[in-house]
């Protein structure tokens, strides 16, 4: 989605960053012991909190690529730095802080030590 001018809009950049989120976890929990240890314990990650920078536009038909590193991880909790580029210029940066829940029952669950370290090693 971009303006009359072909500049993306300033929510996209979220959508951008959630996906790129979604397959690191997807990357991660691809190994089986990981994966059905999520299904089991019915895990699943909520946003906590969030800041974004704006740093420079991007525009319709740019080729963005977001760069996603897990900043810090507690035991309920995971931060995540993303940086959204076009080529070599920064135009984005997030801090993302997602809480760990059960998704039965949307209570807060501790974060799977496997899991919490397969991420830490990333």
């Amino acid at each position: 989605d971009t303006d009359a001018g072909g500049i993306v809009y300033h929510a996209r950049y979220l959508d951008f960053a959630e996906h790129a989120r979604t397959e690191l976890l997807r990357t991660i929990a691809s190994e089986e012991a990981i994966q059905n240890r999520l299904l089991s314990d019915r895990i699943g990650f909520v946003v906590k909190a969030l800041s974004i920078e704006y740093h420079l536009p991007a525009y319709l038909d740019d080729l963005l690529e977001v760069e996603t590193t897990i900043e810090s991880s507690k035991r309920f909790s995971l931060t995540f730095l993303q940086q959204i580029y076009r080529g070599a210029e920064l135009i984005t940066t997030l801090h993302i802080r997602v809480g760990c829940i059960n998704i039965d029952t949307k209570t807060i669950q501790m974060i799977d030590p496997a899991l919490a370290d397969a991420m830490n090693a990333r």
